[in-house]
């Protein structure tokens, strides 16, 4: 019996950790995204602003880490985890990048009536 209550006393330690790290990033989300600090709004990186960056690096990281500790990745061998890691992080920029060329050419419509890509 002992050893079944510190089998749940490092679970329920391990579940805390896990809430107490994706808290963290989330408190910092919302506190950037009320906030808005004007060097990160105003600082344009890659075509977009760097505020947007960071809440996308932020978003990504919370994705892996819940990914990690609840579906148990940190328990598997080490090329399932590459695969699924991998993978959704390709696709996950393949995404973002879509999305900002796809919204851009939308923006430029919307702006100036008419935008052809002349190749």
């Amino acid at each position: 019996m002992a050893h079944d209550t510190t089998h749940e006393g490092s679970a329920t330690k391990r579940i805390w950790f896990v809430f107490a790290i994706l808290s963290v990033v989330t408190i910092a989300e919302v506190i950037l995204g009320i906030i808005k600090p004007a060097f990160l709004t105003d600082t344009m990186f890659l075509g977009m602003r760097l505020l947007n960056w960071i809440f996308i690096l932020l978003t990504i990281y919370k994705a892996y880490y819940i990914a990690w500790s609840f579906m148990h990745l940190e328990h598997e061998t080490k090329g399932l985890r590459r695969s699924i890691v991998w993978t959704s992080i390709f696709l996950i920029s393949y995404l973002i990048f879509i999305l900002l060329t796809e919204g851009g050419y939308i923006y430029e419509v919307y702006k100036s009536g008419h935008v052809a890509w002349d190749f």
